[in-house]
């Protein structure tokens, strides 16, 4: 087994390059850098010029995420360095992590080990403050709509018709519910409500689709808040919230700039979840890297059948972006897990459980296919795989018509995939990825699609909530607008205990909310919720600061 130092360890040993340098490596001009600090910075989207995005996409998924990790982050960065050593002008582009995974159980978004984002604890934490912007103008929104209502409400709000939400970013169940508004008649309206995680908030979907500060303004103006007595929709604009929501999110617009642990330029920017919301990060971090990078890296959130669906439906279909190649991200130990064996074994060989859990990567590979892409599989070696594991995926690989690089960017940093990034050279194209439906057919057509080609689902069930909201977006023309499913991250079907690659299940539908200003509809389903809690032992327990205020306890 091999040992080296926790993440935050390394990540504090290394010597980080000033970011000037970074960004001049990356061809930023020197007036688009805006630094916060000696370590990261804004780029301003006004002052880099008029350089074509033309840099080539790639996109990096995985499989269903497992209990025991897929690095899916790590090999990303690693996979990006890899590129820089072989001389390419390559950039990464991830989302910024949360902070309800980081003090919660799943951990951060800055990759681990030799193949790391830093400042790896800024990142993980505060970072240039983009949530707090998020959740600062989520929060005024709120208390806007409730000010306009105890003022006399000339809108002739329904106070029982709110759909908008304050939002924080902790696993905080207790705010899942809320009652606001009581003391009497000083203090308001009572009404019911909750709290939204901010990764999940239609503000960060906002933000990660913008693509200049009007297109932001006229996203913010468009959300649609609650409804009448009459059962109209009322919006931000219609309150006169735009101009002061834009503001509080004016300079989180911008794309922050950090770097890896090789040296290679990196964007961190948005960061939604994909099993709750669109999980990619921002169309403007994506679109200033491929300005500047020869081939961008950008990840999309848990497995293909949610990120990598919505990165492709969702993402690409707003920016126009044509994706060159894909690499879908497994482990020996999440095809064993997939298989039925238990986590607390996962380090002995198991050939039977990997034969039987392979199915979950094949149907992974196929449902990426079915975007035009030509997948290669990253398999990501843990020091529990055995030589006779490895050649089953090898063998695998050959019999399914996939190709397969291993990688080790935990312990070896790039120099660990240099044969990955050498095939995935090998299996870019130009001009033929896609989406996989088109949302002028209905908003049922569209889940029926996703259901049927990327979930193996024999039919989509409607709850009867589900059927009145249908009902009402379609009262309002909204029908057309492309679907983002929230789902279970743990199965293609809507029951996360379903492990390999489950087909002829049902996918149940409870609720539809338009993101008018997102321009999409959130389908919930299952159990999903959009805030999550802390779990009984948090990560936020490990952490600690020194006299000399160095972080501990960060992964």
């Amino acid at each position: 087994m091999t040992t080296q130092p926790s993440d935050v360890d390394i990540a504090q040993a290394h010597q980080l390059e000033p970011i000037s340098d970074i960004a001049a490596r990356a061809g930023i001009p020197e007036t688009a850098l805006i630094p916060y600090g000696q370590s990261k910075a804004k780029v301003d989207i006004t002052q880099v010029g008029d350089t074509p995005a033309d840099g080539k996409l790639v996109l990096v998924t995985g499989v269903s995420p497992t209990p025991a990790g897929e690095g899916k982050s790590t090999v990303l960065i690693g996979l990006t360095d890899a590129l820089t050593q072989l001389g390419k002008k390559a950039i990464v582009a991830l989302r910024e992590p949360s902070q309800g995974p980081v003090m919660g159980i799943k951990g951060g978004a800055a990759g681990g080990g030799y193949s790391q984002v830093v400042p790896m604890e800024d990142i993980n934490l505060h970072f240039t403050g983009d949530f707090h912007a998020i959740a600062a103008a989520t929060n005024t929104l709120a208390a806007i709509i409730d000010n306009h209502i105890h003022q006399g409400n000339a809108l002739n709000i329904d106070p029982r018709r709110i759909t908008w939400q304050r939002c924080v970013d902790v696993n905080d169940r207790a705010l899942r519910h809320v009652v606001t508004g009581l003391g009497g008649p000083a203090h308001g309206v009572p009404g019911e409500t909750g709290f939204t995680i901010t990764a999940a908030s239609e503000i960060m979907a906002i933000l990660g689709l913008a693509t200049d500060l009007a297109d932001l303004k006229k996203r913010l103006g468009d959300i649609t808040v609650g409804y009448t007595y009459d059962q109209k929709p009322v919006t931000a604009r219609e309150l006169g919230a735009e101009g002061a929501l834009t503001a509080l999110m004016r300079d989180a617009l911008n794309p922050n700039l950090v770097q890896t642990l090789g040296g290679t330029p990196a964007f961190v920017h948005g960061g939604p979840f994909a099993n709750i919301a669109h999980g990619c990060n921002t169309l403007l971090a994506t679109q200033t890297a491929m300005r500047f990078g020869d081939i961008v890296l950008s990840e999309a959130g848990f497995g293909a059948d949610l990120g990598g669906e919505k990165f492709m439906d969702i993402k690409s279909r707003f920016g126009d972006l044509d994706v060159a190649g894909a690499v879908v991200v497994a482990t020996i130990r999440s095809q064993k897990y997939n298989g039925g064996q238990p986590r607390e074994e996962l380090t002995t060989e198991n050939l039977e459980a990997l034969k039987k859990g392979v199915v979950n990567l094949e149907r992974h590979v196929e449902n990426v296919r079915k975007f035009g892409l030509k997948p290669v599989v990253a398999l990501n070696l843990f020091w529990s795989d055995t030589e006779a594991e490895r050649e089953f995926m090898r063998q695998w690989a050959a019999d399914f018509d996939v190709a397969l690089e291993e990688a080790e960017v935990w312990a070896k940093g790039g120099a660990g995939a240099t044969a990955l990034a050498e095939r995935l050279l090998e299996n870019l194209s130009e001009g033929n990825s896609h989406q996989l439906y088109d949302p002028a057919e209905g908003i049922e057509a569209s889940i029926d699609t996703i259901a049927r080609e990327i979930y193996r689902a024999e039919r989509v069930e409607y709850s009867s909530k589900a059927l009145k909201d249908l009902k009402y977006i379609k009262d309002n023309g909204w029908e057309k607008f492309p679907v983002v499913i929230s789902k279970t991250q743990y199965s293609f079907s809507d029951d996360p205990s379903q492990l390999g690659a489950p087909e002829g299940h049902i996918l149940h539908v409870r609720e539809l909310q338009p993101r008018t200003g997102a321009g999409f509809i959130v389908a919930l389903t299952g159990d999903v919720m959009t805030m999550p809690g802390l779990p009984k032992k948090p990560a936020a327990n490990n952490i600690d600061v020194d006299a000399d205020g160095s972080i501990s306890g960060l992964f």
